[in-house]
Order: structure tokens, then C-alpha cells, then sequence
């Protein structure tokens, strides 16, 4: 190769390595423009068209935009609220058009709020019409709470009942070789059965019956009132259990078949050649200012979704959301030492885990609420360590059919020694102590560990026990008789004291207000924690510091694109130096 030639490729590559940089700044820059420069004008007598499909989170999942990206435009709950709740002031939307599918989580507390909110648009003068391509029996509980329930002919209804499974490890383990020693407080806590047993215990199926019992009595009478049809016609429909939409129609389980496109004809002005629309997303970026709410001091609202573990709100690629016990903590110190923020909702939807993290956050919601009003908001579940970080609370309030309590613990030991002779792994070394090896994973624990194992568990959730007697007003006795693992509903849980209300997040708000003596003629400001972040704060970093997640894995995949045109180049000046200086 002569000079030359060498010299082209030299410029080819640095050309290449710019070229990259440039675009890769352009998309940046080009998704910046179209996010600030859309045209987000809103026409009078517009439709707000909210799609309940896929994972419904009850906040903005770890990771902000790029996370939004990564799972499409799926909404949160707290998205659909604040929707519904500005459609019913806005006096350009005409009414919502709800598409249901039975594809999604939900809980039934997360779809009770839901309901709450339709109610909202409702009464003020506006419809809100359910369109379903697919309907079970929770999504038709929401959909009947609409002014009317449609579907395409060809959707799918089914209406069979309810029912609760959980799935139980011990035989697959039997056979892996792995003997599990788990020790669980007390009979109600279920989730230790799953790894123990091969079958719900009989404590464990009470339970569920309780709580199913709630649950069947609150979507019986609402189907029942809503639909026009008794608790008896409503079983006789469970006994057909599958419906054509035509069907339903005519069982007065729905209102009508008609597909999307006839419904929009339907609904447009006459003068239109079609219906307006606003889509969530694009309504989501409307303020409540923007739509005519003037508003006083502030509530913050501090989110804690998902399990609890680690220091940093985070997304797990096995466990789902993770909370965090730093991410949470800070964000309640920061309403702690804000003056502008008068009082906090703790908004929690968490079925617990890691009892250090809990213990950590309680303690700061402990530390807030002596100097702030903090009313704790309930939504799908805030059990175990879910409810741990509640407790402390100056008041507690769920939806009705919110799954609380489950105080309890599980903790223990695993023997993997047969599990290691399967695939040929051994282990060896020496120790030195009485109890030095206790939590080896090679054998069971002997008889004087167990022993000191559930006597420290047994100290250690006795502690907590006495502490949230203490907090909610009860008597040890009492507060042991709604623990070791019992679940409950919302309604069931302000019957035995465990919380002090029932009600959704407005409630929640207004009651925080209330609390810090704000002014009743002026909604307050509510300010929701933790903030989503920007484009750029997510590629360059956050309060989370270099270790959060989505910002590393960012600049990492940056670093690799610009590291491997590096490595390009100089692959490209040694190949042409060797050629140049050896002819």
C-alpha cells in the first residue's frame, strides 16, 4: 500500500467516525425538536381517547423517557387519572372514549380508581363510552361504570367467575436436589408455602376466601346496578361463562356491537369530515393550569411502586420494578426540608421485600410525619414490607379493595448440596467458631442453628409488631391477632384498625391539605415524586448518580459506538504505517 492510499483510508475513517457522532447527535436533537415544537393544539369539542392495555404501572416506571420509549406509549394509572380528572374541567373535550381490553394487569384498587375518575367526568355533564375489543369479568366492572359498553362483533366476552391460583416450587426443587429450610411467621404467610409445599395450606385458603369474598361482593353489587341485572340472572350468565358480543348484547351484559370507526361517525359533528381526537399522550402534556385549575400551596406526592430492595429505584430484569431505599428516602427528606411543600401523600403499591429497606424508609416516614402531615394512598397492594413503610403515617387510607396488612416474615436457609453433586460442583475450605458455618449452603442446618435462627426472627418481628401496635393504637394481643401474615381488604382493614380511611388519591390529597390547614377554596399545587426526567438528564446522568441504570447502560452503548470507530481508525493507521514504512 503506498502513502496514498493510506492517507484516503485515514481520512474515510476519521470522516466515518464524525459522520457517526453527527447523527447520533441528530436523532437526539431531532426527537428534542419534535417533542418541543409538536403541535399539541387542542380543538373545541375534541374526544380524549384513553387505551387500557398491557402492564398498567402505577407510576413512571425507572428510567424516564428512554424507559417510555423502550415500552411504547403504555399509560400509568397516575397518566389515566390525571387525564380523566382534567377532562372533567376542560371545556374542549366532549367526552372520553375509553378502549378496554381484558390484556391488562390491573388490580381491582387500581381499577376502582378508575371508576372513581369516570364518576368525576360523569358528573360533569360529559360521557364517557367504553369500547372493548376483549372483556373479562374485571375489565367489564370497569367498562360498566361507563355510559355505555361496546364492542366490535367480532370481540370476545368472557363471563365466568372468579378465581385465584398460586404456583408452588417445592417438587420442581425435590428434583433439582435443593432442600429449602424456610421459617415463616406465622400460619397466613402464604408466599414461604410456595417454596415449602406443593398445596395451599388451609390457613392460606381462609385467607383468599376472605379476601375473594370482598372482592365478589363489591363487583356483584356494582354489575348488579349498573347493568340492570341480579345477583341471580348475573350466575346464570357465569353458568354460559363464553359470549359472542351479539351475545352480550342481548344477555344486557353490554350496550351495543359496533366497530371503533362507526362509533367515531357517530360522535363527530355533523360539519367534520371526522371525529377530533386528543390521544393520552398528547393531553398528557396539558397542565392542570392549562385547563383552568387555579391552585394553592403544595402536596407532594411521592411514589413507592414495586419490590422492595437495593438502594436505587431500579428496573430488575427478573424481579420487575425494584424500589429502593436511597431513591425513596431522598425524596422524602427533600419534602421534609422544602417549606414550600405544606403536607405528603406516600402513595404505595408494593407487596414488600427486603426488611432493612423497609425499616429504613418507615424510619423516614416516621421523621416527616412529626413535622408534616404524611396520609398514606393505598393502591393495589401495600403489604408486608409494603406496609411497613405505612405504618408510620399520620394517616393511612386505602382503597376498598386494596390487599394490605400481611404482617409477617419469611427468612431461611437453603441446602444446595444435591443440587451441586448434579452438575459436579464441591466446595471445601476450613472454619474456625461455634456457628461459623451456619448459612453454609452444603448441608441443613443442625439443630442448634435452626434453633437460634428462629429465635432471632422471632425477636426481630416481635420488635415490629410491638411497634405497629404501638402506632396504630392496639393492644399487642390485638395486633397479633390481624398479623402473622393475614391479608385484608381496604374495607376490611379500617374495620380492625390496621388503616384509619378508605378512599383514592384525591381523597388522599384532600385529606393531606386539610392536615396543614391550607386554604379549602383553592385546590392545592401537587407536585409528584419522584420527577420524570428529561432526554438529556437521562443520557447524562441523574440524582442518582453514575450508578443509575438507564444512564449507564446510555453512555455505555454510546461509549461502545464510539469506541469501536476508535478501534476502527487505529486498526486503519497501524495497517497503513506496516505499508508505508515496509514497501
Amino acid at each position: 500500500m503506498n502513502q496514498e492510499s493510506f492517507f484516503k483510508r485515514l481520512v474515510h475513517s476519521v470522516l466515518l467516525t464524525v459522520c457517526t457522532l453527527v447523527v447520533v447527535l441528530a436523532l437526539i436533537g431531532g426527537g428534542v425538536w419534535l417533542a418541543v415544537n409538536k403541535d399539541d393544539r387542542i380543538e373545541s369539542g375534541s374526544w380524549l381517547v384513553l387505551d387500557l392495555y398491557g402492564d398498567v404501572h402505577e407510576y413512571d416506571p425507572p428510567g424516564g423517557p428512554l424507559g417510555a420509549v423502550m415500552n411504547g406509549d403504555a399509560l400509568t394509572l397516575q397518566d389515566l387519572l390525571d387525564n380523566l380528572g382534567k377532562v372533567a374541567i376542560d371545556d374542549r373535550i366532549a367526552g372520553v372514549i375509553l378502549h378496554i381490553s381484558s390484556s391488562n394487569n390491573t388490580g381491582f384498587a387500581k381499577l376502582q380508581e378508575l371508576r372513581r375518575a369516570v364518576d368525576k367526568v360523569q358528573a360533569a355533564g360529559k360521557p364517557v363510552h367504553a369500547w372493548a375489543d376483549a372483556l373479562d369479568m374485571r375489565s367489564l366492572w370497569l367498562a360498566a361504570g361507563c355510559d355505555r359498553v361496546q364492542m366490535p362483533t367480532g370481540g370476545y366476552l368472557t363471563f365466568k367467575g372468579a378465581s385465584t391460583q398460586r404456583m408452588y416450587l417445592r417438587g420442581m426443587l425435590d428434583k433439582l436436589g435443593v432442600v429449602p429450610h424456610l421459617h415463616k411467621i406465622k400460619d397466613y404467610k402464604a408466599a414461604a408455602e410456595m417454596i415449602m409445599d406443593t398445596h395451599a395450606s388451609d390457613a392460606a385458603r381462609e385467607n383468599m376466601q376472605w379476601l375473594m369474598d370482598d372482592v365478589w361482593a363489591t363487583i356483584m353489587a356494582d354489575l348488579a346496578r349498573e347493568r340492570g341485572l341480579d345477583e341471580a340472572r348475573l350466575l346464570k350468565h357465569m353458568e354460559y361463562a363464553i359470549f359472542t358480543p351479539t351475545e352480550a348484547v342481548a344477555a344486557g351484559l353490554i350496550d351495543e356491537c359496533i366497530y371503533l370507526q362507526d362509533l367515531e361517525e357517530r360522535l363527530k359533528k355533523d360539519k367534520d369530515e371526522r371525529l377530533r381526537t386528543v390521544s393520552h399522550e398528547q393531553y398528557a402534556k396539558t397542565s392542570w393550569k392549562d385547563v383552568g385549575l387555579k391552585t394553592g400551596k403544595t402536596v407532594a406526592v411521592v411514589h413507592a411502586q414495586g419490590n422492595i430492595g437495593g438502594r436505587e429505584n431500579r428496573v430488575d430484569p427478573l424481579m420487575g420494578i425494584m424500589m429502593g431505599h436511597e431513591t425513596i428516602v431522598r425524596e422524602l427528606q427533600r419534602c421534609r426540608h422544602d417549606d414550600d411543600v405544606k403536607a405528603v401523600v406516600f402513595r404505595i403499591d408494593s407487596g414488600g421485600g427486603e426488611s432493612l429497606a423497609s425499616d429504613l424508609m418507615a424510619h423516614e416516614v416516621d421523621l416527616l410525619s412529626a413535622v408534616k402531615p404524611v396520609v398514606i394512598s393505598m393502591v393495589d397492594v401495600a403489604g408486608s414490607g409494603g406496609y411497613y413503610i405505612a405504618y408510620k403515617g399520620t394517616k393511612l387510607m386505602a382503597n376498598p379493595l386494596t390487599i394490605t396488612g400481611s404482617i409477617g416474615s419469611i427468612n431461611g436457609l437453603f441446602n444446595l448440596k444435591g443440587f451441586y453433586d448434579k452438575i459436579g460442583v464441591s466446595k471445601d475450605g476450613i472454619a474456625k467458631g461455634p456457628m461459623a458455618e451456619y448459612g453454609t449452603d452444603m448441608r441443613d442446618p443442625t439443630p442448634a442453628e435452626w434453633e437460634r435462627h428462629t429465635e432471632a426472627h422471632w425477636l426481630s418481628f416481635n420488635e415490629w409488631l410491638a411497634d405497629v401496635a404501638r402506632e396504630r393504637g392496639l393492644a399487642f394481643a390485638a395486633a397479633e391477632s390481624l398479623a402473622h401474615g393475614r391479608t385484608w381488604t381496604g374495607t376490611q382493614a379500617v374495620a380492625n384498625g390496621l388503616i384509619d380511611a378508605v378512599g383514592n388519591l384525591d381523597d388522599a390529597i384532600a385529606l393531606a391539605a386539610k392536615l396543614a390547614d391550607l386554604d379549602p377554596g383553592k385546590a392545592p399545587k401537587v407536585v409528584h415524586l419522584p420527577a420524570e426526567q428529561s432526554l438529556f438528564a437521562s443520557l447524562l446522568g441523574s440524582e442518582a448518580g453514575a450508578a443509575d441504570p438507564v444512564a449507564t447502560a446510555v453512555r455505555s452503548a454510546l461509549y461502545r459506538s464510539l469506541r469501536e470507530q476508535v478501534r476502527e481508525t487505529g486498526a486503519f493507521l497501524q495497517d497503513g504505517a506496516a505499508n508505508v514504512v515496509t514497501p
